[in-house]
């Protein structure tokens, strides 16, 4: 039996490694590993619960608005303040648009090429490459002089021997199946989303001042000023500005990304039955209605691949182990904490490196184990489309008939690497459609005259009372974001954010449970396991972002660096 590492991933946020037991060509056991340190929750400790989410959204760059809402709607919760219609269709914009150009950037960019061969492009013949975009796509693009151009550029580019994102990748491998003109045909596409993502995203900057990281978020509501006759604040002609934008957002999803997806998933629908992983998934819901509050996309949970119920959730049933993490709890060895006890004492006991391999029988990664009702759960937009659609959500269940239908499979696929890469589109789509609905919402609100955007109460802590519990749960890109806070004489107390990639990455609880890439894992051909492409492909559906998880420190114990502030 043959033990293999993969350390590090690439193509990620974050840092994390994947040893495997491979036996008769496939996986019989896989550890995942992330080694970073997070310890922004302990530097939360004491300050202000009005400025959580600023702090918050730092954990991560590419999760550049997520723990800004989450931590904010768990201020609001334990106030118990309910912000105007206008912030929340203005959230329900930018927290949109966010998922969508995340999802197009990582299909194109962290994932597409775990199917897609570079160096096949190369071979590809345009005129063929063109007749094959036109029968799936009227894109204007889809034309032989632009793919012609493509290859050119493609190959001068090769020619530099200064490849980037292309280097040190596994090209040529048997587990490539695309013929040259589709190859060619996604990596036209894969640098037509490089432009488009920067310009779609300036809904950010209209809305919250910046992105990365948007200023405008705010306790009790937004702090961006909505004046349609003022030039200083959300006008009609920034409206209109959004408005295009989000149209071309939505013209890329339907026209490139979902064609792209359904033409090279055609090739792989052996991989609809490979990476399906624990067989529970959970979902928070999101996008709240700005007047009853109602979630558009239902939350819920599906235990063991039971598509016939959606259960309901209840936050209590949320836990962490650290058991097989680098962490101590003081008074809970072997015992689940829920997040409002959590605690994030760090105590690494592993190999100083270099090292060969962890000591998985006992302690192996940063991560924590999230369990929710004691069971490792899956989260991201599979368990988000699975949810919708069980649940009944309409524009969730046309979606998913589509693609289904387009691939000739049934909804079974859908528990797989595969269907995991298939429902981050369908997610795209959905959001894609629906975000301009809240923008006409808004448009028509403010039209009325209501230019409401905050809500005054419970804003003074001298109002607050002097013990405050609350939780934030937002349903991000990569899956269910959750912050639990706890207040206490108007400072935090303490506060605990158990991100997606924690669910989807940790390691054994304490029955030894494995976690969702560690099971989904298990039964994964590999072909060549000194070229583990296939660790690449299950891995990337997830769409892992480690830092969000963990944060960096020296395992030796030494210090990095040291900020002054004079």
């Amino acid at each position: 039996m043959a033990k293999i590492v993969v350390d590090p991933i690439t193509r990620i946020e974050g840092h994390l490694r994947i040893e495997a037991e491979i036996e008769d060509g496939k996986i019989k056991d896989a550890w995942s590993s992330s080694t970073m340190f997070r310890g922004i929750e302990k530097i939360l400790k004491g300050r202000d619960p009005r400025d959580a989410w600023y702090w918050t959204q730092r954990f991560c760059g590419v999760c550049t608005t997520v723990h800004s809402i989450a931590s904010i709607r768990a201020v609001e919760d334990a106030l118990k303040i309910k912000i105007p219609p206008n912030a929340q269709l203005i959230r329900n914009i930018i927290i949109g648009i966010q998922g969508v150009q995340d999802h197009v950037i990582h299909f194109y960019h962290l994932h597409a090429l775990d199917w897609v061969d570079i160096t096949s492009a190369l071979k590809a013949d345009p005129v063929k490459t063109a007749s094959l975009a036109a029968s799936i796509s009227d894109w204007p693009n889809n034309s032989a002089t632009h793919f012609k151009a493509v290859q050119e550029k493609l190959n001068a580019f090769v020619g530099t021997g200064r490849l980037g994102p292309f280097a040190n990748a596994y090209w040529g491998h048997p587990a490539y199946k695309l013929p040259p003109e589709a190859n060619l045909m996604a990596t036209a596409h894969y640098l037509e989303a490089l432009e488009w993502q920067k310009e779609v995203i300036k809904i950010h900057a209209i809305l919250g001042s910046k992105n990365p990281h948007p200023q405008t978020f705010l306790v009790g509501g937004m702090s961006i000023p909505v004046d349609p006759d003022s030039q200083n604040a959300l006008n009609a002609d920034r409206l209109i500005t959004i408005k295009r934008l989000l149209a071309k957002a939505q013209d890329f999803v339907e026209k490139v990304y979902i064609p792209d997806l359904l033409a090279i998933a055609s090739f792989y629908k052996d991989w609809a039955a490979i990476g399906g992983g624990v067989g529970n998934f959970l979902s928070y819901g999101e996008f709240p209605d700005p007047i009853n509050g109602n979630l558009w996309f239902p939350p819920g949970a599906i235990m063991n691949k039971d598509i016939s119920k959606v259960l309901p959730l209840d936050q209590q049933k949320v836990t962490e182990y650290v058991d097989h993490s680098w962490y101590e709890y003081q008074d809970a060895k072997g015992k689940g904490l829920h997040p409002w006890k959590g605690e994030s004492e760090a105590k690494y006991t592993g190999p100083k490196p270099p090292y060969e391999f962890l000591d998985t029988d006992k302690k192996y990664s940063w991560v924590k184990a999230p369990r929710y009702d004691e069971a490792a759960m899956e989260v991201g937009p599979l368990a988000r489309i699975l949810v919708a659609y069980v649940a009944g959500h309409k524009e969730s269940k046309a979606a998913v008939d589509m693609v289904l239908g387009k691939l000739g499979v049934g909804p079974a696929a859908l528990f797989s690497t595969l269907g995991r890469t298939a429902a981050r589109g369908i997610d795209a789509l959905l959001i894609a459609r629906q975000t301009p609905v809240w923008l006409d919402a808004l448009i028509a609100n403010i039209g009325k005259g209501d230019y409401r955007i905050h809500a005054n109460e419970m804003w003074d802590p001298k109002t607050w009372p002097a013990e405050a519990s609350g939780y934030g749960w937002h349903e991000a890109p990569r899956g269910a974001l959750g912050h639990w806070i706890k207040i206490k004489d108007q400072k935090i107390y303490n506060y605990q954010a158990v991100v997606p990639s924690t669910w989807n990455a940790s390691p054994r609880d304490a029955k030894g449970q494995r976690g969702p890439y560690e099971a989904a894992l298990v039964g994964t051909p590999v072909a060549k396991p000194d070229q583990p492409l296939e660790i690449l492909r299950t891995i990337h559906s997830f769409d892992p972002c480690l830092a969000c998880a963990v944060h960096v420190t020296d395992a030796t114990g030494n210090e990095l660096v040291r900020v002054k502030v004079s």
